[in-house]
C-alpha cells in the first residue's frame, strides 16, 4: 500500500499536480490545430512516435530497461492499441467536427466506462450500491452533455459519439491492463515506453494505408509542427514522468483526481485560444458526469476509517495506459 500517516507537504506535489492537469487538459487544443493540417491519424503517428523518443531517452537516462517476455509484449501490444493509437485517433476525428473543449468533457467520461468493463468483463471488481448509483449518475450527465432533448445529429452528434469511443476505448484498456501486466516487476515507465513504441509502430503500418503516406514535417507550419511536439514530447513523455513523481509522493488515487481538472482546463484553454463556447447544458452535463465519477469512486457518499488505504492505493503506474488514462 502507499498510504502512509504523514502526509507529504502541499508544496512538494501540488505544483506538479496542477502541471500535469495543465499539460493534459491543453493536449485538446495542440489536437485542434494539429487536425487542421494533418489527418487524424498522421497526427496521431508523429504524436506517438515523440512520445516514444521521449520515453525512451528517460529510460536511458535512468538505466531502466523494456520488458523482454514476450507475454508481456503480446498483452502490451493489445494495450497500445486499446490505450494509445485508437483513442488518440478517435480524438482527433472528433475534433474535426467539435471543439477542442467538448472533446475535453468527453475524455472525463472515462471512469465510467471503467467500471461496467471491470465489473462485468475482467471481473477485477464487484458492483456496489455506490457504483451503480454512480454510474447512473454518470452517464445522465453524459445525454445533458448530448442535450438529448433538443434531438441530435449530424457531424456534430458523430463527433461527439467519436470522443465517446475514445474514452471508452480507455475503459477497456485499463481494466485489461490492471488485470495482465499491473502485476508485473516492471517498473510503470518501462512498461509505458514499451507501449509507445508498439503504438507507434502499430500506426506506422495503418496510417498509410488508410491516410497515405504522411507529409514531411517541413511541409507543415510552424504552429502544427510545434503542436506535434508538444503533445508528443511533454504531453505523452514529460508528463507521463510527472504522474509517476506524483504516485510516488502522494499516491495513486489522490494522482488519479487530476481527473477533475483536466476538464477546466481544456475548456478555459479552448475558451482563451479557440474563442471556443460552450452551450449550457454541457458545462451542467460535465459536474454531473464528474459527480457521478466521485461517487461511484467513493470519493462521495462514504466515509472511510482513519489509517485505511482506499482500494487503488497502492496501483503501479503500470496500472494506467500512459497520458490518456484521464488524459489526454
Amino acid at each position: 500500500m502507499d498510504f502512509t500517516p504523514d502526509k507529504p507537504a502541499l508544496r512538494s506535489w501540488l505544483p506538479g499536480f496542477v502541471a500535469l492537469a495543465a499539460i493534459w487538459g491543453s493536449s485538446f487544443l495542440f489536437i485542434k490545430v494539429g487536425v487542421a493540417e494533418l489527418h487524424p491519424l498522421h497526427l496521431t503517428l508523429y504524436r506517438v512516435g515523440a512520445g516514444a523518443l521521449t520515453l525512451l531517452v528517460v529510460l536511458a537516462l535512468l538505466r531502466d530497461r523494456l520488458p523482454r517476455d514476450p507475454r508481456v509484449w503480446g498483452h502490451l501490444s493489445v494495450i497500445a492499441a486499446l490505450g494509445v493509437a485508437v483513442p488518440f485517433s478517435l480524438f482527433g476525428y472528433g475534433e474535426q467536427r467539435i471543439e477542442s473543449l467538448l472533446a475535453g468533457i468527453w475524455n472525463a467520461t472515462t471512469p465510467l466506462v471503467v467500471l461496467p468493463m471491470a465489473v462485468l468483463v475482467f471481473r477485477t471488481e464487484r458492483l456496489t450500491v455506490r457504483k451503480a448509483v454512480g454510474l447512473g449518475l454518470g452517464f445522465a450527465g453524459v445525454l445533458v452533455v448530448l442535450g438529448v432533448w433538443q434531438g441530435v445529429g449530424g457531424a456534430h452528434l458523430v463527433g461527439q459519439l467519436m470522443c465517446f469511443a475514445a474514452a471508452a476505448c480507455y475503459g477497456l484498456a485499463i481494466p485489461y491492463q490492471k488485470k495482465f501486466v499491473a502485476g508485473s516487476k516492471l517498473s510503470g515507465l518501462s512498461l509505458s515506453t514499451a507501449q509507445l513504441v508498439l503504438a507507434t509502430a502499430q500506426l506506422a503500418i495503418v496510417a498509410p494505408l488508410v491516410a497515405g503516406a504522411p507529409p514531411v514535417p517541413t511541409s507543415l507550419s510552424p504552429s502544427v509542427v510545434a503542436s506535434v511536439l508538444v503533445l508528443g514530447a511533454i504531453g505523452t513523455g514529460l508528463a507521463f514522468v510527472i504522474n509517476l513523481r506524483n504516485i510516488r509522493i502522494v499516491g495513486a488515487t489522490t494522482a488519479a483526481m487530476v481527473t477533475y481538472l483536466i476538464p477546466v482546463f481544456a475548456i478555459v484553454i479552448g475558451a482563451l485560444v479557440l474563442d471556443e463556447r460552450l452551450t449550457w447544458h454541457q458545462p451542467v452535463g460535465a459536474l454531473i458526469v464528474l459527480l457521478g465519477v466521485a461517487v461511484s469512486q467513493g470519493l462521495i457518499g462514504r466515509r472511510r476509517r482513519a489509517g485505511t488505504a482506499r482500494p487503488s492505493d497502492g496501483v503501479g503506474a503500470g496500472a494506467k495506459p500512459t497520458a490518456e488514462l484521464a488524459t489526454h
